[in-house]
């Protein structure tokens, strides 16, 4: 029997379903690669291209949410796109399953699985891996991305046109969904970089005891659970970008080893004394204002003129008013490829609410109300229903109103209405987890549910 050209991925932390994966695949496709240590899927993406991802869901003991393999699958598609991944999971949540199609997955499949089951899963992802790289080759090229036509986003973009081309560091700022990934991968695009990894890291979901092993990487041994070397997110970014997003929640006490690092251009390993020499363009990004924050002494003053050589802002949706209706119509747009729906507009109604919604969330808030409209409208035609527009109060009308009062309101409505659920609300407002929990913090948002 003549085996399947494609290249196979399976992860998964039981020997036994790895063995077993392996044996069975490899009688039906060209290559398999197994992975115990999810720690080191970004590494193997680098170095091999894959075709097909297995991706279990579950690695730690006790904790059988789905939550890890979310996380995990989120960063495969956002290092490696055009690589299709299937989840694995033994506990069949159908939430969480669907969560992960949202997310990218092309399929879910239940373990212990049936053969054939999982053969006819696997080749239909190859076969859809195989579709989506033809219509990529075969697409003539156009943006991805919204620029707009108002000064200030113009300003943004020209700036990022002009330093491009050169190594300086960039910080980017903005309120959270104004796009500073877009941003940060324009300005890889389009420097000499482009042809190597562009590595985002979500500095805000690394915790105090994984920041330096994530970063920096580990020798074999270093800890416990090292039992292979592992270079850090440093080092997959070789001879290409790191963007570091929420570089303004690093803790104080790990600025001064980060710093370091930029300063030194040199990486060393956990466990390792001899530093790794880098060849990296840094971005870094936040939504705080980190002048306030050196001031108060909550950021090292020298890693911030590490970090901005190059200083860009981004503007809120809510000061781009002549934007709103256009860059609606490009996400809707975009949403309806990602959807294969037929043509599909919004009414006036909806439009004329559109322009007057606050958009706290930004694009991404816009990015998901669109998402959310185009699998509900009926007729194909979009109304404020399917946005779900008149389930928020806009907050307009009063000058003197403070950000912070603007926000902490439209936080407070988003938990009352999804009963303080903290992942429904974090992703209806644009933000992580962690960025939303720090948000109740600081208006002092008591969760009734306590921490889920």
């Amino acid at each position: 029997m003549k085996k399947t050209q494609a290249t196979i991925l399976v992860i998964d932390d039981q020997e036994d379903i790895l063995f077993a994966s392996k044996m069975f695949l490899k009688k039906h496709f060209e290559t398999i690669y197994t992975l115990n240590n999810p720690k080191n899927i970004l590494d193997t993406l680098s170095q091999n291209q894959i075709d097909v991802v297995l991706l279990d869901m579950n690695y730690r003991i006790g904790f059988e949410d789905g939550r890890e393999g979310i996380y995990l699958l989120k960063e495969i598609k956002t290092f490696s796109p055009q690589t299709t991944v299937i989840l694995m999971t033994a506990f069949g949540k159908v939430e969480t399953a669907v969560e992960g199609l949202k997310a990218g997955a092309f399929d879910y499949i239940l373990k212990p699985w049936d053969n054939e089951k999982l053969l006819e899963v696997v080749k239909a992802a190859v076969e859809e891996n195989r579709k989506e790289k033809k219509k990529i080759a075969k697409a003539p090229k156009k943006d991805s991305f919204f620029i707009g036509s108002s000064s200030n986003i113009q300003k943004a973009y020209s700036l990022a046109e002009k330093v491009a081309k050169t190594d300086a560091n960039v910080l980017i700022l903005g309120e959270n969904g104004t796009g500073k990934y877009v941003l940060a991968n324009h300005i890889h695009q389009k420097s000499n970089r482009n042809t190597h990894p562009f590595v985002h890291v979500d500095l805000g979901s690394l915790n105090d005891n994984i920041f330096e092993s994530e970063l920096f990487g580990y020798a074999k041994g270093a800890f416990t659970d090292a039992k292979n070397d592992t270079p850090g997110r440093f080092e997959l970014a070789q001879k290409g970008t790191i963007f570091l997003d929420e570089i303004g929640n690093v803790p104080l006490q790990l600025q001064a080893k980060l710093l370091q690092v930029i300063q030194n251009k040199s990486v060393t390993r956990l466990g390792e004394a001899k530093p790794r020499q880098l060849d990296v363009r840094i971005i870094t990004a936040t939504n705080m204002d980190l002048k306030q924050e050196v001031s108060q002494k909550n950021f090292r003053e020298d890693l911030y003129y590490r970090i901005n050589t190059m200083e860009i802002t981004l503007p809120p949706v809510r000061e781009q008013k002549d934007d709103i209706v256009p860059l609606a119509k490009f996400l809707l747009d975009r949403t309806i490829e990602k959807y294969d729906r037929g043509e599909i507009v919004f009414d006036n109604h909806a439009l004329a609410q559109m322009e007057k919604h606050s958009w706290n969330g930004n694009v991404r808030e816009m990015e998901n109300r669109i998402e959310r409209a185009v699998i509900l409208c009926e007729n194909n035609t979009i109304t404020i229903s399917d946005l779900d527009l008149d389930t928020i109060s806009i907050i307009e009308g009063n000058d003197d109103v403070q950000l912070s009062d603007v926000e902490k309101s439209a936080i407070e409505k988003v938990l009352q209405k999804n009963n303080f659920n903290i992942s429904k609300s974090a992703d209806e407002l644009g933000l992580s987890r962690a960025a939303l929990y720090r948000r109740m913090e600081k208006y002092k948002i008591d969760n009734p549910n306590g921490n889920e």
